[in-house]
């Protein structure tokens, strides 16, 4: 299968790096590690040690291919989809964190996917990626129900030794993704700590009603998400990802603007459509974004 890659940091890199096992994979990024790559492949360090040669690039323009995986921040969704609409796909699979998919939807004639990502990526410099932590992939049609492309996706992904699951209730998981996400990312990039210390208090507390805050939202937004389901989630993947550092704590220590927006923000903006209550949740976007301001990686007239 052709894949196309858009947004290849860390997590982009991982993922595509090993699609690459088996495909023929581009990778769409910046151009200090995209120069590395194509010029002597791409070196995957930590829980998987392996070389791949993924075709390397940054600008993907007019491209064809079979599916795209879109692992760009969220803020830069709209960057993406242009380059997506320049170019001819069957299938456009989001791996970004929020709900982005009813945007790409919305914009484009390819059928969106959704998808979640527990694998843990690390970019140390160019050229090179680290996983740390094996995790899974779930990809599904994002309105839910079956999908063929889902099916061949889902394939592809399988036939490169990624764990993947092909689901047909991704409302609930992109839900429970959301959820998982703002009891983790905003809790661990305010105490600078990695996953695992949410497993203690002061901070097990914290990202618990976070994520309680969320599933309640989502209940009212339609979608099933109990709290019990949501902090069981949040309990499996923070166990599961103790050791790594979460992508909005990476995106503080590199004093870059956080995708608090697309996670607590997206919950702050439905609960207050629908009257929940979420004083947590608030409180963490809150806090971020005033970091952003702070550290000027925000436009002051953002609220």
């Amino acid at each position: 299968m052709e894949i196309v890659v858009i947004g290849a940091g860390s997590l982009g890199t991982l993922i595509g790096g090993l699609l690459a096992r088996k495909h023929a994979v581009t990778l769409v990024g910046r151009g200090p590690h995209m120069a590395a790559i194509q010029k002597n492949g791409l070196n995957i360090t930590g829980a998987i040690d392996e070389q791949t040669y993924p075709q390397a690039v940054t600008d993907a323009t007019g491209a064809d291919a079979a599916l795209a995986v879109v692992t760009v921040k969220t803020y830069d969704t709209a960057s993406a989809i242009e380059v997506i609409k320049s170019g001819s796909y069957q299938a456009v699979l989001s791996l970004q964190n929020g709900l982005t998919e009813e945007q790409l939807a919305a914009a484009i004639d390819a059928e969106v996917l959704a998808g979640t990502v527990t694998y843990g990526a690390q970019h140390t410099e160019p050229g090179r990626v680290t996983c740390t932590g094996i995790g899974e992939v779930v990809l599904g049609a994002h309105g839910g129900g079956k999908s063929s492309h889902a099916d061949r996706a889902g394939d592809a992904f399988d036939q490169c030794g990624i764990n993947t699951i092909v689901g047909t209730d991704m409302p609930t998981r992109r839900w429970k993704k959301v959820a998982v996400n703002a009891g983790i990312n905003p809790v661990t990039a305010l105490a600078r700590v990695k996953n695992g210390a949410l497993q203690s208090e002061p901070l097990r507390t914290i990202a618990r009603q976070a994520t309680k805050e969320s599933a309640r939202t989502a209940r009212q937004s339609g979608v099933p998400l109990s709290n019990r389901e949501a902090i069981a989630e949040l309990e499996r993947v923070v166990t599961a990802t103790a050791a790594n550092r979460s992508s909005m704590l990476q995106d503080v220590d590199a004093g870059k603007r956080t995708e608090i927006d697309a996670i607590c923000g997206v919950v702050r903006e439905r609960a207050d459509r629908y009257g929940v209550d979420v004083p947590m949740t608030k409180t963490l976007l809150g806090l971020i974004r005033g970091w952003e301001k702070e550290n000027e990686v925000r436009e002051s007239t953002d609220d």
